[in-house]
């Protein structure tokens, strides 16, 4: 584990740079309301959603020299419209990315809408990963299982290439699933598949529950030298909730936790452990505030693999 926190006083200042854009140019109303609230978070006043702390993680890295490349069908707004990492002018259409105003070299900073061609578009992705160790090279699927189509070249290169050709990438592909209600098309990102092709220590698979825990993430994947591809179920749900927040202070320290044990109950009192993912711990913690129970603990399992079995261990004990 590597320390991938950074001053709070950064973080604000990264943060409210991701805010600003030419006097000349006028975002959608909405968008705006979404700008207005992130220069909140950079002050305090407000805790971190979803998609500022994941902005800040990618603004944080390109300060300190490290390129950014995203692509996928919907990734500059975000699919669930959460990230806007490119805004649109709605007076004339022209498009601008406050990521430059922290990395003003139009080469650092890549962010793509791509078609439906899932195999093709992941594939030149992991290519360019592999030539870009010290960059943040991000594929995201525009709901889980768009990435049915891209199996190929998971199963072909991603899950097996360190051991066919000693090829290593730190490729991040961002899976937004879970069963909200869209449809057969729109329900999962295929979870059990990745686990099946988890092997040898070739892949990370991660579900990270807090904003925080994605700055964190994004920041340790990028940073460290032991480069794997990185599976992130990133959960639809926690975009929006409104007990899925952290605070400035949470990205500033620590790095990110692959289990995160129970801090509200009393271990002497607990007589039954709950061990989850973070997809549906705030359900059940819900559910553990409105009967009023303290002998039960939640423990969040935030990596599936490699499974992180001695801080199972560390929070079971």
């Amino acid at each position: 584990q590597i320390n991938t926190g950074r001053s709070e006083t950064d973080l604000g200042r990264i943060l409210q740079l991701l805010t600003q854009y030419p006097k000349d140019f006028k975002p959608h109303p909405t968008v705006q309301k979404v700008l207005d609230k992130r220069r909140e978070m950079a002050l305090g006043n407000v805790p971190l959603d979803w998609g500022a702390a994941e902005m800040m993680a990618y603004g944080s890295l390109l300060e300190e020299g490290h390129p950014f490349r995203m692509s996928g069908q919907d990734v500059r707004r975000g699919t669930f419209s959460h990230r806007h990492a490119v805004l649109v002018n709605v007076e004339d259409g022209s498009h601008f990315c406050p990521l430059r105003n922290i990395e003003p070299r139009l080469g650092w900073v890549n962010i793509h809408n791509s078609p439906l061609s899932e195999t093709g578009v992941l594939g030149f992705e992991y290519g360019y990963s592999l030539d870009t160790p010290n960059g943040i090279v991000a594929w995201e699927a525009q709901f889980g299982d768009f990435v049915n189509v891209a199996q190929v070249t998971i199963d072909q290169f991603i899950a097996s290439s360190e051991m066919k050709w000693k090829r290593l990438s730190g490729l991040i592909m961002l899976l937004p699933h879970g069963y909200e209600g869209n449809g057969p098309e729109h329900s999962s990102a295929r979870l059990e598949r990745f686990l099946n092709l988890a092997a040898e220590d070739n892949m990370q698979v991660v579900q990270p529950s807090t904003p925080a825990q994605m700055f964190h993430l994004i920041r340790r994947q990028t940073l460290r030298k032991w480069k794997k591809p990185l599976i992130v179920m990133t959960p639809k749900q926690l975009l929006r909730l409104p007990a899925c927040v952290s605070a400035l202070s949470d990205c500033a320290k620590g790095t990110f936790q692959t289990v995160i044990p129970d801090p509200a109950v009393d271990p002497k009192g607990v007589k039954r452990l709950l061990i989850c993912s973070g997809r549906v711990y705030f359900d059940l913690l819900a559910k553990r505030t409105e009967l009023g129970r303290n002998d039960v603990a939640i423990v969040r399992v935030e990596e599936f693999y490699p499974l992180p079995t001695e801080a199972l261990k560390e929070v079971l004990a």
